[in-house]
């Protein structure tokens, strides 16, 4: 059985879920994959400690404060290969941006391989069912493109922006399959 319960954020309204434990997902109101992940009913119920503990990570998060992503018990459900990518986003530091291929060639090291396509990475990065606590806005492209965010490439800018990221090289495109 799955659970969830609404956030008012400053970026709209979020949905948070989690399995009575452990937050399995926050997704942002109609976000491309929304609860892709939950496999199973999930009812409405805002009384569980790591709701709790979410509301209160991300009223930090929002007043400007560092919340670390340790802080909180998550869950998410994915492919090997996706965790390892999520859990290289959450050594990104707060107020900086990496690349798909700066990720990539990280994962290529990880798997003892020569090289690692950038569209495998942005598919792991996109399909992050925890967005902003494991931070997969901080993902840029390498031109400098806010390409691929799930919830909005003008949600990404603003999370980007309130973290502080220097955006004068980075650029929303006008064209591209992932906007």
């Amino acid at each position: 059985m799955y659970y969830s319960t609404a956030y008012a954020s400053p970026v709209g309204e979020i949905t948070l879920a989690c399995d009575g434990k452990d937050l399995v997902g926050l997704w942002n109101e109609g976000q491309k994959y929304h609860g892709n992940e939950i496999f199973g009913e999930m009812k409405e119920r805002s009384d569980i400690p790591v709701f709790d503990d979410t509301k209160k990570w991300l009223d930090r998060y929002f007043a400007k404060e560092r919340p670390a992503v340790s802080e909180l018990p998550l869950a998410p459900a994915g492919s090997e290969f996706r965790r390892e990518v999520w859990n290289i986003l959450c050594e990104i530091p707060y107020g900086k941006v990496i690349t798909y291929g700066d990720i990539a060639k990280r994962m290529a090291v990880k798997m003892n391989k020569a090289r690692m396509s950038c569209q495998a990475v942005g598919g792991a990065v996109g399909h992050n069912p925890i967005s902003i606590i494991i931070p997969c806005h901080r993902v840029v492209g390498a031109d400098g493109s806010l390409t691929g965010y799930a919830g909005g490439v003008g949600i990404k800018a603003r999370l980007l922006e309130h973290e502080g990221v220097e955006m004068s090289r980075l650029f929303i495109p006008t064209k591209g399959t992932a906007l």
